[in-house]
């Protein structure tokens, strides 16, 4: 298994991808920007999922790797 993150990157949440899959489905329609432009920081990883914590005073989240892309 190839890891796509570590620890301490500095990610965003890529639309399309996230937007097409079943999370999205799942979850709130009503989504913030920020995700998507980032930054967010990468605190944790187990298995197929991030912990994003964001430059913002909101709540860490769990996220699956293949919704995340590198912060540029």
């Amino acid at each position: 298994i190839i890891k796509k993150f570590r620890k301490g990157d500095l990610v965003r949440v890529e639309r399309e991808q996230y937007l097409n899959s079943l999370e999205s489905r799942a979850s709130d329609d009503d989504l913030p920007e920020y995700i998507f432009l980032g930054p967010g920081e990468v605190l944790m990883i187990k298995d197929d999922y991030c912990q994003i914590r964001w430059r913002r005073p909101v709540p860490d989240v769990w996220l699956r790797t293949e919704h995340l892309v590198s912060y540029k």
